[in-house]
This record gives structure tokens, sequence and C-alpha cells, in this order.
């Protein structure tokens, strides 16, 4: 699902540093330890990868060290490889400088970027509406909870790929399916479309190669669990016989 260098890449970046579980604060370099340390699956850890990357990328813009990284990555003929290998071309083509400036543009801007990343804003048309409520009593069933401090909300996309990351990986420890539950009832609805209006983003550039990775990531996945769901279906339907 993914190429071996891709944690190298994201190395020690950090994402928002959201989240808390029992008081202890989760961050992404913590996630990546977790998942490769304990047992767990290496699709699951890679799924990991993933969504930390993302969420790492979304938070803020990358620096000169993880643009770096990221240029070397490598990429293969799968849907991801290509995109791993679009972002490693596209990371080559700017700097630091320039990526920091088109990030403000997207996501800050004058009063407000081009794009808002927030779950309520895509369902609802407005922010801090029922989907972030709905998000929290979801969050708050699964005792994860932000860390003091936090600005964003949990429906920010970068928060909620660090969600999924820590659910993957283990770094959240779960109930077995929770990434599943929280993916199709707080992601899939949305954020799609937000990859994909980032991918077409007129400040976009190297973050085009961002949105094309997320609009791919969530295909993989979206497809994933339905095959998932089906085969619970199907033995459940068995089990009944």
């Amino acid at each position: 699902m993914v190429d071996g260098s891709l944690g190298e890449a994201l190395g020690d970046a950090e994402v928002v540093g959201a989240l808390a579980r029992s008081g202890r604060a989760v961050s992404l370099s913590a996630a990546i330890a977790t998942a490769s340390a304990a047992d767990v699956d290496e699709i699951d850890a890679a799924r990991g990868r993933e969504y930390a990357l993302l969420s790492a990328l979304l938070a803020r813009a990358p620096d000169r060290s993880l643009l770096e990284r990221l240029a070397d990555l490598s990429g293969d003929s799968s849907p991801l490889g290509a995109v791993h290998a679009a972002l490693a071309q596209a990371a080559r083509r700017t700097n630091a400088a320039r990526v920091e400036r088109e990030y403000l543009h997207l996501f800050i801007g004058l009063g407000r970027g081009e794009l808002l990343p927030y779950g309520s804003y895509y369902l609802s048309g407005f922010l801090h509406e029922r989907p972030l409520a709905r998000l929290r009593a979801h969050l708050a069933r699964l005792g994860i909870e932000r860390t003091e401090g936090q600005a964003e909300p949990e429906d920010h996309a970068a928060i909620l790929c660090e969600i999924m990351a820590g659910l993957a990986n283990g770094a959240l420890p779960a109930t077995a399916g929770a990434d599943r539950e929280v993916f199709e009832q707080h992601l899939a609805p949305w954020i799609g479309r937000f990859f994909a209006d980032l991918e077409r983003a007129e400040a976009a550039d190297f973050y085009r190669s961002v949105g094309a990775l997320g609009r791919t990531l969530i295909e993989i996945e979206a497809a994933a669990f339905a095959l998932a769901k089906d085969a619970d279906g199907a033995f459940q339907k068995e089990q009944r016989r």
C-alpha cells in the first residue's frame, strides 16, 4: 500500500498534536513509534503512515527538512505509488518559503483562505455546526479529546487524519472497527470533496499533489471498508442459517 520510504520521509514531523487520551497527548511522532514497536498489522501501519503524512501537511506548511525527505519518496505502478511519485516531484520543484505562502493563501488568507478544511462547513455550509457536535460525541465515546489549548475544532481535516492515523496504527486504542465507524460517519461524507477541491484550487501548486494523495487514499479506504462490511454481512447471514 505504501513504499517503505514513507516512514523515513515523515521522520519527526508533527501534526496538530490535537488529541489526548487518558490525559496523554498523542502526536504524529508518537503514533509512528507505536506503529513500529507494537504488534500492528502491516497494512494498518501503512494506512497510519498515509494518514499521518496528510495530517502533517494539512496542519502546517512543510519545512525544508520535510520537503527534502518528501523529495526522496519513490513510487510504483499502484495508485498510491503514483501519487507518492507526484508528491516527490512537487517537493523537488518548490521550497519552504514558497510552500508557506501557498499554505497561507489556501487555508488562512486575509479573513479566510481559499478553502475551509472543516467537516461542518462542507456538510452544512457553516462552521461549528451539528457535524462537529456529532463528531465530538463519537470521540467522547472512544475516550478521545482535544489537548488543552488546541484552537482548531476536531472536524479540521488535519485532525481527522490524525485520528485515523492513531486508530489505524494503535496509538489510539479502540475497539475493532472503530476506524471504519469514524471514517464512514465523519470523513466519507465530505473529505473526498475537500481533497478534490484542493487539487483544483487556484492557489495550489505543491498542494495539488497533497489533494491527489488524500483523494486517492480516501477512495481506497472507502472501497476497502465497503468490502469488509459486505464480508461481515455475508458471514452473519451464514451464521443465522
